[in-house]
C-alpha cells in the first residue's frame, strides 16, 4: 500500500475549502451538510486524491521546463 502525503493547509484555507464544499452540496445537490461532514470530505480528498493532482502538476511542469530548455539550445550560434 502506498503511503499518502498529508497536505498542510492553513486554518483560513481549510475554512474556505470547507465552505466551498458546503456551498457545492447546497447548490448542486440541494443538500445541506454540516461543517464536520464537509471537513471529513476535505480530509478524504487531501489524503487520498490530492497527491495525484500534485504529481500531475509536477510532471506537467517538468515537461514544460524540458521543452523550454530544448528551445534554449536552439539559439546557440
Amino acid at each position: 500500500m502506498k503511503k499518502t502525503q498529508k497536505f498542510n493547509l492553513s486554518k483560513e484555507k481549510r475554512d474556505q475549502m470547507v465552505s466551498s464544499i458546503k456551498r457545492y452540496y447546497e447548490n448542486e445537490k440541494e443538500e445541506k451538510i454540516s461543517d464536520l461532514a464537509a471537513a471529513l470530505l476535505l480530509d478524504f480528498f487531501t489524503n487520498e486524491l490530492a497527491v495525484e493532482f500534485y504529481n500531475q502538476g509536477v510532471y506537467d511542469s517538468y515537461l514544460f521546463l524540458n521543452s523550454k530548455a530544448e528551445d534554449l539550445l536552439g539559439i546557440q550560434k
